[in-house]
This record gives structure tokens, C-alpha cells and sequence, in this order.
């Protein structure tokens, strides 16, 4: 795979310059799809501002620690997706990737109780040995659970341990996050839930329709 990308045909999440260079960093194959994840030094160069170069990036990942949900990472091309956490201990700083009403993503700073967990949709389960069921999670990870987790519902994980703290499930009354469709990087509270066809209420107060798989379980 090539180490580049042209900044022309990146994918419109990312919220780049598209014609100040010709090529930009290509992430890692990863947790994240190539739509849904950053590369870590194009975050800290264009996104955070952290850096100037890219060289910079390289000399503060191997100097410094740069935490991706609680874990170091070194290389710069590590992908870093939605609702994932990056934490620089050294500025006391903590971000989280989200998405704005643009479709693009970006990083929001959040306090650091925060920064010790994450909350992942649950878009599969296997069952396994014994009593035990096997999530996948929205971020690429698979976890272990005895839980009643159905898909569609989210999990709160605690870092970097990824152990669930608690279930959110998708029902009436949840604050929901949208990451698709026509609404997205809209938040609101689930109204109702009809087969695929869900009503919920945006921050506005407006009632607003759009599918289940848009929706992401925050609370």
C-alpha cells in the first residue's frame, strides 16, 4: 500500500486543505475504515496544530507520550476514528474525535474523567463457548461479555483496560448521535423506534425521522 494519498480524492471527512500539497498521509490499515479514522500526524499537524511538520509529529510521538484511547502510539500513521480518545499527558490535554453537522471530522477537547472511557456501538455478536458472547464494536474491537447487549445498543468501556462499565441500550428516551444521513453530527433523544424507521427529538426541539442505523447510543 502506498504511504500517500492525494489530498484531491481523500475522503471528505477529513477536514483537510485539499489544495495546499498533492498528496497527504495515508493511515495504517486499522480499527477505523479509511472514511472513519485519521491518520495520528495529520491530527497533530492539521487538525490539533500541535506541529509544523510532519517531522515534528515523528519527534513528539517518540519523545513524548501520545495516547490513543489510554494506549502510547509511536507511529504516525496509526488511524484514529470516531469517538476514539487521544491524550497528551504532557499538556494536560485530552480530545475526542467526533463528527461536526459538516460530515468532516474533528477533535472536541473534554475534561479528563472523560478521557477514561468511551462509549462504542455494538454492530454484531457471535456467540461462544460457554455463556459467553462476543461483540463487535462499531471501532473494530471485539470484547467478551455475559451482558444482554443487543446490536444497535452501546457499550461504555473504561480505558485502557476496555472493560464495560455499562450498557446503553437503543430504546426510547436515549440520547442518540447521528453519523449518517442527512442529520449527521446531530444529537437528540430517541422518540420512538418503529422497525428501521426512528423519530427522534433534536437539541432544538424539533421531531426529526431518520433510520436505525444512523443512530449512535450515547446515554
Amino acid at each position: 500500500m502506498k504511504n500517500h494519498l492525494k489530498r484531491i480524492t481523500a475522503p471528505r471527512t477529513w477536514h483537510i486543505k485539499r489544495k495546499e500539497n498533492k498528496f497527504v498521509l495515508r493511515p495504517n490499515c486499522g480499527s477505523h475504515s479509511l472514511e472513519n479514522g485519521l491518520p495520528l500526524g495529520l491530527i497533530l499537524r492539521d487538525v490539533l496544530g500541535l506541529v509544523s511538520t510532519m517531522s515534528e509529529a515523528e519527534k513528539l510521538l517518540n519523545n513524548n507520550e501520545v495516547l490513543v484511547d489510554g494506549k502510547r502510539r509511536k507511529d504516525r500513521k496509526t488511524v484514529v476514528g470516531l469517538f476514539d480518545i487521544v491524550s497528551i499527558p504532557l499538556l494536560s490535554k485530552n480530545f475526542q474525535v467526533s463528527l461536526n453537522q459538516n460530515g468532516r471530522l474533528n477533535l472536541i477537547e473534554v475534561p479528563e474523567d472523560v478521557s477514561k472511557e468511551k462509549v462504542a456501538k455494538v454492530i454484531g455478536k457471535t456467540a461462544v463457548s460457554g455463556s459467553k458472547i462476543q461483540l463487535n464494536l462499531y471501532d473494530g474491537k471485539n470484547i467478551l461479555t455475559d451482558k444482554n447487549v443487543k446490536v444497535g445498543d452501546s457499550v461504555c468501556l473504561s480505558l485502557p483496560d476496555f472493560k464495560i462499565k455499562k450498557v446503553l441500550p437503543l430504546k426510547e428516551g436515549s440520547e442518540i448521535f447521528l453519523i449518517k444521513g442527512k442529520q449527521i453530527g446531530s444529537k437528540g433523544k430517541l422518540k420512538s423506534l418503529v422497525g428501521n424507521v426512528a423519530m427522534y427529538v433534536s437539541e432544538d426541539g424539533a421531531d426529526v425521522e431518520t433510520v436505525k442505523k444512523n443512530l449512535y447510543v450515547l446515554n
